[in-house]
């Protein structure tokens, strides 16, 4: 069951003050927000491998279009950066996937990779290895110590906004001035 507070389908946007460097200036997509934790995708940081060098070393008798093959894959986070996620739009048959929202699904099966680079697979999609998770609490923490802003999470920011772009997409659909804010923490 899903707290009431749960910042799942939103974004979390790294405050201009958080300097780790993975999380620097980063925009994390929560796909799971419990109790227990949170798990999440960056979905703004690239690697340095595109999809066909990915799906090359998953399936070698894949067939990829040329305008999806240079996609970039993404560093997803620092927990499990051996294993991919594919953040895409609602598309069933998968073996491995979780429904995030109506529109949004979360898959980690390697049989998505044999359609993503053609018409087979869903029309929109981001690649990541790896993902940020929080134990219970740990995000709560964090979003009171003042890292983090978040904002509801849209298409446009996950799927059409180029990787060096979405910081500042998800910055200006908060309609602050994000450089004018502050790192102290007041809290009433």
């Amino acid at each position: 069951m899903k707290s009431l507070s749960s910042l799942e389908n939103h974004l979390l946007v790294a405050m201009p003050s958080l300097e780790d460097g993975f999380f620097e200036r980063s925009v994390i997509y929560i796909c799971e927000h419990t109790s227990e934790g949170a798990m999440g995708i960056v979905i703004n940081l690239p690697s340095t491998m595109t999809f066909r060098e990915l799906i090359s070393q998953a399936d070698e008798h894949a067939i990829v279009e040329d305008e999806k093959s240079e996609q970039i894959v993404l560093c997803g986070g620092p927990v499990h950066q051996d294993r991919g996620f594919i953040l895409h739009e609602s598309q069933e048959g998968w073996s491995s996937s979780v429904s995030v929202t109506p529109d949004i699904m979360i898959t980690t099966s390697k049989d998505i990779l044999t359609v993503l680079g053609n018409d087979l697979g869903p029309e929109k999609s981001l690649i990541a290895l790896g993902h940020a998770g929080w134990d219970a609490g740990q995000l709560e923490q964090e979003l009171h110590d003042n890292a983090w802003l978040t904002v509801e999470a849209d298409d446009e920011i996950l799927f059409n906004t180029p990787v060096h772009a979405k910081w500042q997409a998800a910055v200006n659909k908060l309609g602050v001035d994000v450089w004018q804010l502050t790192h102290d923490v007041g809290h009433a």
